[in-house]
């Protein structure tokens, strides 16, 4: 069997994966793929990693989770997805840095049902977006609460998921920024489904959904009908033409109000975060999704 864990991060998601794959469910099903509801596991699941402290679950709680998650046979493929799978919100950022419990929590998923291939899911944010977004979900305290005496142009991705692969070597980790998901949504579906680009998915364009205009998403959508993209790169060159022509300001653009924080510090985190991703594209192990560089004329949207 194989475990896809989507570990978020915060902010990324909002189990916008699940429910996309939930769409296609009964398919799913039929070829083996479960895909159960997080309430099923969002509170056990971290429960049960915390409690091995290190060793390998036994059968015992292995089948407790299962039977917590299934219904009916034992799939070959089974998914988890859920921000609090690494820590809760006010635990994302500490002296140490961001999310550095991720090799913690790699192990000790990994350690659930150890005779099986665990996979794992990350998609990072910018933290000048990442550090708002996680004020809004933690219960009080605010800003100070979450950051404490840290500096913001400190936090990097690359530590962390460095540490991955020490502890580690043979991790199987998946990354890629969120700022690019509207152009890789269709190959992270996939990638966590462990599905091929000949499959279809229903949830394929519900990013785009939300960062395009509804006449602009459909005319893609006639687009990909009368010229179905020969390749990924393809798709994304069509995609990325698209949405430069038909995308809505309002969900694209950064909106920062923080304490102290100003324009010059957004871009500078901004600059950083982009040298730090480039960083985690270059670790060894990594499979980094980005979109591809586009070496041939993009189409031109008609009006």
């Amino acid at each position: 069997m194989r475990i896809s864990y989507h570990l978020g991060v915060h902010g990324t998601d909002d189990e916008r994966l699940v429910r996309g794959l939930m769409k296609d469910r009964g398919v799913l099903e039929a070829a083996g793929l479960a895909v159960p509801a997080p309430r099923l596991y969002r509170q056990i699941l971290p429960r049960l990693a915390r409690s091995l402290r290190g060793a390998p679950a036994g059968p015992d709680a292995q089948q407790i989770l299962l039977d917590s998650v299934l219904e009916g046979d034992l799939p070959h493929h089974l998914i988890f997805s859920h921000e609090n799978l690494l820590c809760f919100p006010a635990q994302a950022i500490s002296q140490q840095g961001l999310y550095t419990n991720l090799h913690h929590r790699v192990v000790a998923y990994s350690n659930i049902f150890p005779q099986e291939d665990s996979v794992f899911f990350l998609a990072l944010r910018n933290p000048a977006s990442l550090i708002p977004a996680l004020v809004t979900k933690i219960n009080d305290g605010g800003y100070d609460a979450l950051m404490g005496d840290v500096d913001p142009l400190s936090l990097r991705w690359a530590p962390a998921i460095r540490q991955v692969f020490e502890t580690v070597p043979s991790a199987a980790l998946t990354v890629w920024c969120d700022e690019d998901t509207p152009l890789l949504w269709p190959e992270v579906l996939r990638a966590v489904a462990g599905l091929g680009p000949e499959d279809e998915l229903s949830a394929d364009f519900d990013v785009l959904a939300q960062v395009m205009t509804e006449d602009g998403l459909t005319r893609l959508k006639a687009f990909f009908e009368s010229h179905p993209p020969q390749s990924i790169a393809q798709r994304r060159r069509a995609t990325s033409a698209f949405l430069d022509k038909y995308s809505r300001p309002d969900e694209l653009e950064m909106s920062v109000e923080l304490p102290g924080w100003t324009d010059d510090l957004v871009e500078q985190l901004t600059a950083i975060y982009d040298a730090d991703c480039a960083e985690v594209a270059a670790i060894e192990g990594v499979n980094f999704l980005s979109p591809a560089p586009a070496p041939a004329p993009a189409p031109s949207p008609r009006s």
